[in-house]
């Protein structure tokens, strides 16, 4: 018994005297996103043609109201659109 414990303890001393080396460290740059809070101003919303159009107003109003709403709808979603890319 007390040969088997004197080969361990000559064993171990054995692997203590080796030092593992070890690799050198190794900088490695990553880039990673991050949100940020998009500051930009609202768009205020136009008052469109037919939000102010009469109760009783004649077909030919309603016509000119919605053809001239529909420019103005596209032009606020340009607007609207222009923000949103402006935040990605």
């Amino acid at each position: 018994m007390k040969r088997l414990i004197a080969v361990l303890c000559l064993a171990l001393a054995g692997c203590a005297g080796q030092v593992a080396e070890q690799p050198e460290p190794l900088v490695v740059r990553v880039e990673v996103p991050v949100q940020i809070p998009c500051r930009i101003e609202r768009v205020p919303r136009p008052a469109f043609a037919v939000d102010s159009l009469p109760i009783g107003a004649s077909i030919a109003e309603q016509m000119r109201a919605l053809r001239a709403e529909r420019l103005q709808r596209k032009g606020y979603e340009a607007r609207l659109e222009g923000a949103v890319a402006a935040c990605q």
